[in-house]
């Protein structure tokens, strides 16, 4: 009697944790998978998931990757997003520092990503606390558009931090694909 129970409780437990993971990995009805050494943060508030990412060697600062799904509807426009981002980074002459951005289509889910670097403001606005600007970062982010609503991926940190991570941000993208 005690084993069967005890047996039980480990198989809830092991499904409940089995199942937190998927549902921190999908948003929106689409899923990806995180990188390899990205870890994996506690959940927030109005956030599907947060990576925190280990700096390279001689970067200061905090390198996070987070992903934001507010529920159907597309969250202001994907344009008034994109203004959002390329404002928050600042180029040496005060003004939002030039972007790239670029249209792709993964599995047949489309997204617009950014990539644009210099001095990063941080979020602003009356809901932020005021952040202290972080001189040398960079920002790469993509607006997905899942069946339920925008999904934005944001990925900020120092830029030499950023540049080694690169292709696992690419990566990250490459495995959206529809939920079943």
């Amino acid at each position: 009697m005690y084993t069967q129970r005890m047996r039980m409780l480990i198989t809830m437990f092991l499904l409940v944790a089995g199942t937190a993971g998927l549902v921190a990995e999908s948003a929106g009805g689409v899923r990806w998978t995180a990188p390899a050494g990205w870890k994996t943060e506690a959940p927030r508030p109005m956030r599907a998931a947060t990576y925190s990412i280990t700096s390279v060697a001689g970067d200061q600062g905090v390198a996070e990757c987070v992903v934001n799904y507010f529920g159907p509807g597309d969250a202001g426009g994907v344009e008034a997003n994109i203004e959002r981002w390329k404002g928050q980074m600042l180029g040496r002459d005060g003004k939002p520092a030039p972007a790239t951005v670029e249209k792709r289509t993964v599995r047949g889910v489309s997204m617009v990503v950014v990539d644009t670097s210099g001095t990063f403001t941080g979020m602003g606005g009356p809901m932020t606390s005021s952040a202290k600007p972080a001189p040398a970062y960079r920002l790469l982010g993509a607006i997905v558009n899942a069946p339920g609503g925008s999904i934005f991926f944001k990925f900020t940190g120092p830029a030499n931090t950023i540049a080694a991570q690169k292709k696992n941000f690419d990566s990250i993208l490459a495995s959206i694909q529809l939920d079943k």
